[in-house]
């Protein structure tokens, strides 16, 4: 029997972050080019509004650190046999001349910033011009454009908080101080890798504060920071095989045993609540609700000190949520808010986890309003919607070159087909600036100009600028205020 062959771990190469025919433009471009400028948008899309955010992930994971002879032997064997040509001597001179770091100068808008569709987010350019390597700030795109994934998520969180924001306002007593825990991300186990989770799990936590993919978490602690250190949090929590697996006959033991557990016992820190969710539609939700949750358990939940949090998990989201709240209102009652509508007794709460995106979010507030209880009654767990069904497309990013630097002018570039004017470029150098007097939209303007907000995050290689994550949800806070 042969043993099966030890691979070593496939490591990072700022090179082949890219596509295969970005190697074979360096001999496309017209002579005596020395710089070139692109900027990166979005062109339009499922929303109005981007949240600009994950730029500086990428700069301190793939930009910040210097390209190696290595990189650039490796890069040479990969393209010679891959079929393209590879400009060796590119390379070469810019490990030398440059010591391998990348001479271009990027500029952004602040992360967090909620900009309208079709303005520029961030441009790059050649800090100072080289013929030899100006063609690197096309080489770029490819990895740059990935920013398109954290914004998008950004952005989908966003507008998912305003719609529970708005829900709020109309139902309940506290709006903001019940919004930062109302979209809580499900989405670890349904993107399409490790890094889809921390990029795209860090960015749903530019608008909320609860999360179990415990990667994106990771990664907004670990490449944005965050006062006390911890950018998101999490409850204990019940799946389905922790419940089952006493067997039918036992659901009321899981359940005590699990109360007993996490609200009677558990002690937690001063000042934090005590909180823990468990499923509870393994067999039958609404006989779990009306003759165990709301008959044999409640003195048990009602006198833990803590709030037990109950969780559906299939059929109808609005059905099955509105019969549950009916149930707990005929068997225990439920009283008034200040604007009228039912909520929940302290020691209650609900969660759904399924059948969550943007759409039916608003959906299922308005048929729980409808039937006269509050949206602070609801939670929402959001998984694959949240964090892996969007694409470049949802709001249709673009990266375009809009000025070249040929015999010492800068010459403006675009495009503009026929067939589709919402794919026309911008033309030269792009500057960010905010309307004045009463008009404060952001617009793209031609640069460059003195109140421009794009700010320079990358140089030669270094990273110009940070963002904590609590400056990220403060930019994205302003667009509301």
């Amino acid at each position: 029997m042969t043993n099966p062959r030890l691979v070593n771990r496939l490591t990072d190469n700022p090179i082949t972050a890219t596509d295969s025919y970005k190697a074979s433009h360096w001999l496309q471009y017209p002579p005596d080019v020395t710089n070139m400028y692109s900027y990166f948008e979005s062109r339009g899309g499922r929303y109005h509004s981007t949240v600009f955010f994950g730029l500086q992930y990428f700069l301190h994971q793939y930009l910040a650190e210097p390209i190696l002879a290595t990189h650039v032997e490796e890069a040479a064997a990969f393209f010679e046999a891959h079929g393209e040509p590879f400009n060796r001597e590119g390379w070469d001179y810019l490990v030398e001349k440059y010591d391998g770091k990348f001479p271009v100068r990027i500029r952004a808008v602040p992360e967090g910033t909620v900009v309208p569709v079709s303005n520029v987010l961030f441009d790059i350019e050649l800090t100072t011009p080289d013929p030899k390597v100006f063609w690197v700030v096309s080489w770029l795109e490819t990895m740059l454009v990935q920013v398109w994934y954290p914004t998008t998520v950004a952005t989908l969180s966003y507008f998912c908080k305003q719609a529970i924001l708005e829900a709020l306002e109309k139902s309940a007593d506290d709006p903001a101080g019940e919004i930062a825990f109302k979209l809580h991300d499900f989405g670890a186990r349904g993107v399409s890798s490790q890094e889809s989770a921390r990029i795209g799990g860090a960015a749903h936590l530019v608008n909320f504060l609860g999360s179990d993919t415990v990667e994106g978490i990771r990664a907004a602690n670990h490449y944005y920071g965050v006062e006390g250190g911890m950018a998101a949090f999490s409850i204990p929590a019940a799946e389905h095989s922790t419940i089952t697996m006493w067997g039918r006959e036992n659901e009321a033991k899981a359940y005590r045993n699990f109360v007993q557990k996490y609200l009677v016992e558990r002690e937690v820190p001063a000042g934090l609540p005590k909180l823990a969710a468990c499923v509870s539609d393994s067999y039958d939700i609404f006989n779990a609700v009306e003759n165990l949750w709301c008959g044999e358990l409640l003195d048990l939940v009602k006198h833990s000190g803590g709030k037990l949090v109950i969780r559906p998990d299939s059929g109808d989201p609005a059905t099955v949520l509105v019969k549950i709240l009916d149930i707990i209102d005929r068997k225990i009652g439920m009283k008034k808010n200040m604007k009228g509508f039912k909520v929940l007794p302290a020691y209650f709460g609900l969660i759904q986890g399924d059948g969550i995106n943007d759409e039916s979010i608003p959906q299922i507030l308005r048929a729980v309003m409808a039937a006269g209880y509050s949206a602070s009654c609801l939670g929402f767990g959001m998984g694959g919607g949240l964090l892996q069904l969007c694409n470049r497309d949802t709001q249709k990013f673009a990266f375009k070159c809009a000025s070249a630097l040929v015999n010492g002018e800068w010459r403006d570039v675009s495009k503009d087909p026929v067939t589709d004017t919402g794919k026309r470029s911008k033309k030269g150098h792009q500057a960010l600036v905010r309307g004045l007097g009463m008009d404060r939209t952001l617009h793209t303007v031609q640069g460059p100009v003195a109140n421009d907000l794009l700010q320079v995050v990358f140089e030669n290689g270094e990273i110009k600028k940070t963002y904590t994550m609590d400056e990220c949800r403060a930019n994205a806070a302003k667009a509301g205020a």
